[in-house]
């Protein structure tokens, strides 16, 4: 039924009303899809970006030392492991701006292994990389100090560290170059190279996890020795006590 002028005004009325109505109710309804949908899409968007940025891989930084100070860092490193470290100096000039490092100012990397053994000392240039291979697991610490010729080094040198561990040393691009391998291969090399470091990883965690229960088993052995020499002193003393009160007593004769 149509709304039309012959139909009665009543009818008319009532059936042009609720076409308006349904009209206007399905408009609401598809404008809410629209708008939920949109905030959907928004949200979805957002938290895509927001799972971008935090999974992003982020081991750069950057410090200012002194030409004559030292700055360590300690890195847990596993067994045969591969690390490379890029970095770049710059230095502080008199209008307090950083700019390139000229001649004779450098870097030297200092790596000592877990036992504090020296395992590399060199001299690098202003701008470069440095690389190592962990004979041993453990935390290795790593020193940076500038190899300026200066005797009294009073300029500020920021230094940019990029410390880059297993398998994130490896440069596939170049790899696959020197090698001449195809895609497909340096996709294999790649989860190789992978595999190896988790497994590299699990051994490391395996060993330390070993470490720790033998020094718990030890220091729970020492704490239950402590603890029965502690009683047995605890004993002693009491009989002491109630032996020499009792001489006491006998001495006064009190009993």
């Amino acid at each position: 039924q149509t709304c039309g002028l012959t139909q009665p005004l009543s009818t008319h009325s009532c059936v042009c009303d609720t076409a308006a109505a349904t009209a206007q109710h399905i408009t609401t309804h598809n404008s809410t899809d629209m708008r939920a949908g949109g905030l959907w899409l928004a949200a979805a968007a957002a938290l895509a970006v927001v799972v971008a940025l935090c999974s992003s891989p982020v081991n750069g930084l950057y410090f200012q030392i002194k030409e004559s100070e030292t700055r360590c860092f300690i890195e847990e490193i596993p067994l045969e492991t591969m690390v490379v470290g890029l970095y770049k100096t710059q230095v502080r000039d008199e209008s307090g701006h950083y700019a390139a490092s000229g001649p004779g100012t450098g870097i030297h990397v200092e790596i000592h292994d877990p036992n504090d053994d020296l395992i590399m000392s060199k001299s690098y240039e202003a701008e470069g990389r440095f690389s190592f291979i962990s004979h041993e697991a453990g935390e290795h610490t790593i020193c940076l100090h500038t190899n300026s010729t200066r005797w009294f080094g009073g300029r500020e040198v920021r230094v940019h560290l990029d410390l880059r561990v297993g398998e994130g040393a490896n440069d596939y691009e170049l790899i696959a170059k020197k090698e001449q391998l195809s895609q497909v291969e340096t996709r294999l090399f790649q989860l190789l190279s992978q595999a190896r470091q988790i497994l590299n990883e699990q051994t490391y965690q395996r060993t330390r996890e070993a470490v720790f229960r033998e020094i718990s088993e030890s220091t729970n052995q020492r704490v239950l020795w402590w603890s029965i020499a502690q009683a047995i002193v605890l004993v002693l003393t009491g009989m002491w006590q109630v032996r020499h009160l009792r001489g006491f007593f006998e001495a006064k004769k009190l009993v």
